[in-house]
């Protein structure tokens, strides 16, 4: 389980493809403190470390991955966002996060507001029911809070910390993004969706 709240960034150092699967080689200030078999996420997608090599750790992802997140579209040279696992004594800064992403979504507008950032970004209408006002929403691993919903867009603001400290400073209108929902609003909408049938 993770929070949203980021620890780092890495930089993608290498990637392979081998038949359906990517490998990606992350360099950041935390790999060395990692263990292999641990689970990381990036950008949100809960990945488990294969391999550690200095301030550098490998992970893959499978096709179901690939298909269902932004990691498709990852290069070399490109920053990702990486949290690690809650600890059982830590505290819940962010909100419950699974690093199981749920679709993407596109950013349709980047504005700086004096200080602030506003982001827009685009979903599919599917997931309607998964986003309220003032809910808590993940995007690329962080945990941010909506407004201003409708049926198929969101916003979010980005306080300077943020900003910074994340690679959300890099998403630009056009790009696509990893969403994932609240998970108590999942388990709600499964709840009233099992009453009617």
């Amino acid at each position: 389980m993770f929070t949203g709240i980021i620890e780092a960034t890495g930089v993608i150092k290498n990637i392979v493809s081998d038949n359906t699967n990517l490998s990606f080689t992350i360099e950041s200030e935390i790999s060395h403190q990692l263990k292999v078999d641990q689970s990381i996420a990036h950008n949100g997608v809960c990945l488990t470390v294969e391999k550690i090599e200095g301030n550098q750790h490998t992970v893959t992802a499978i096709a179901e991955t690939i298909h269902k997140t932004n990691v498709q579209f990852w290069q070399l040279g490109a920053k990702i966002n990486l949290e690690r696992c809650l600890p059982f004594q830590g505290r819940i800064d962010g909100h419950i996060v699974q690093g199981h992403v749920d679709a993407t979504g596109i950013c349709i507008e980047k504005k700086e507001m004096d200080g602030s950032w506003l982001f827009s970004f685009s979903f599919d209408q599917k997931f309607a029911a998964l986003v309220i006002e003032k809910g808590s929403i993940c995007i690329n691993g962080i945990s941010l809070t909506c407004f201003n919903v409708g049926r198929t867009t969101l916003h979010v603001a980005i306080i300077p910390y943020t900003y910074n400290h994340t690679n959300i400073q890099f998403v630009d209108e056009g790009d696509i993004v990893n969403l994932e929902f609240d998970i108590i609003g999942k388990y709600l909408n499964r709840f009233r969706d099992l009453q009617l049938s």
